[in-house]
């Protein structure tokens, strides 16, 4: 599973390094190393939305650092 977080200025400013350092964190504690690959993105199209996030080739979708841990759950428990 690859995840692609936008780190262009509009989702800079909303937070997305606090949102890829929670991923990072959630996949390391919950051992999905080998499962989720988390990379950086510089415009995902959606920069009004918020930090956008696309998980594999699937829709972006806005994720904040207070929704991280939810947005984690709902999705990786999968891989």
């Amino acid at each position: 599973m690859v995840v692609q977080i936008c780190i262009g200025s509009s989702c800079h400013l909303k937070g997305s390094y606090k949102v890829i350092e929670a991923m990072q964190r959630h996949v390391k504690e919950n051992g999905l190393e080998e499962a989720v690959q988390i990379k950086a993105a510089f415009c995902l199209g959606e920069c009004t939305r918020g930090v956008s996030v696309r998980v594999d080739e699937g829709p972006v979708e806005s994720v904040q650092p207070e929704n991280v841990r939810a947005f984690c759950a709902a999705r990786f428990s999968k891989a």
